[in-house]
C-alpha cells in the first residue's frame, strides 16, 4: 500500500508540474493576412520561415484573394497589395513598402537558341508573354524608343506574374518581369535580363484599417515584412 501511495504521488507531483508548464506557456497567436496570388507564391510564401524563426509564438494565416477588404472583424488584420497609388483603399490606411520596376527576362535556353538580342526591336522576333492586357509591353517598348507599329501585338496572356514566371523558366517566350519578384532567378542565372531598360509599374502597399493601432502579431508582421522589402531592394540595388 505504501508503494502504491508513493507512486501516485509521484504521478500527481507530475500532473502539476505538466499543468504548470501549459499555464506558464503563452497561447499561440495567430495574424491574419490578405495578399494578392502572384506575391504570395512568387515573394512572400518563399521567405515566411524567417518570420516562423524569428517569432515561433506566431502563426501566419495566409489568405490568398486580390480583391479589395474592408477589414472587418472577420476578416484579416493585413493586407499586402500592388497598386500605382495609396488612394486605392478608401477607408483604410496604406504604406508604401516599395517600389516595382518591370524589365524584359527569358530563359538561358531560350535566348542562345533564338534570334540575337542587339536592340530592344529584336524582342518582336519573339513570342511575349503577356499579363491580363498588353499595357505593360506597351510602357517598356515606349520607354525603349520603340516604334508602337513595331510592337508585337499577340501572344499569350497569362492571370498573373508568377504564371508569366513560371512560364519564362520553361522557355516558353519572354516575360515582363517584376524585378523584386524575379531578382533571385536573375541571380541564380535561371533568367536572363537582355537590356538594363526598366519601366516603373506601381508599388506593394501595406494597407490595414489603422497601421498605428494594429494587435501585436499584426505589428510584428508588419515590421518584419518592412525588414524584408528593405533587404529585397537591397540586393536588387545590389545587383543593379
Amino acid at each position: 500500500g505504501r508503494r502504491l501511495l508513493e507512486q501516485l504521488v509521484r504521478s500527481f507531483d507530475a500532473i502539476d508540474t505538466l499543468l504548470g508548464e501549459l499555464v506558464a506557456t503563452p497561447p499561440q497567436s495567430v495574424v491574419r493576412v490578405s495578399v494578392e496570388p502572384s506575391l504570395a507564391s512568387v515573394w512572400l510564401v518563399p521567405r515566411l520561415n524567417r518570420f516562423r524563426q524569428l517569432r515561433p509564438d506566431i502563426d501566419v494565416s495566409l489568405e490568398v484573394d486580390p480583391r479589395l477588404i474592408e477589414f472587418r472583424s472577420d476578416q484579416p488584420e493585413l493586407a499586402l497589395r500592388f497598386s500605382t497609388h495609396a488612394t486605392a483603399w478608401p477607408r483604410s490606411q496604406a504604406e508604401r513598402l516599395a517600389s516595382t520596376v518591370d524589365s524584359p527576362v527569358l530563359s538561358p535556353a531560350l535566348l542562345a537558341s533564338g534570334p540575337a538580342l542587339r536592340k530592344p526591336i529584336d524582342l518582336g522576333r519573339y513570342t511575349l508573354l503577356h499579363e491580363e492586357n498588353r499595357q505593360g509591353w506597351a510602357r517598356w517598348f515606349e520607354a525603349a524608343g520603340v516604334p508602337a507599329d513595331a510592337i508585337p501585338a499577340r501572344g499569350p496572356m497569362l492571370a498573373d506574374a508568377s504564371l508569366s514566371k513560371q512560364a519564362a523558366l520553361l522557355g516558353h517566350g519572354v516575360a515582363l518581369g517584376d524585378l523584386l519578384q524575379i531578382g533571385g532567378e536573375i541571380a541564380s542565372g535561371a533568367l536572363v535580363k537582355p537590356f538594363d531598360i526598366d519601366v516603373a509599374s506601381g508599388a506593394y502597399w501595406l494597407v490595414a484599417r489603422n497601421l498605428r493601432d494594429l494587435s501585436e502579431p499584426a505589428a510584428a508582421f508588419a515590421d518584419w515584412l518592412r525588414s524584408e522589402f528593405v533587404e529585397s531592394r537591397r540586393v536588387l540595388e545590389a545587383r543593379a
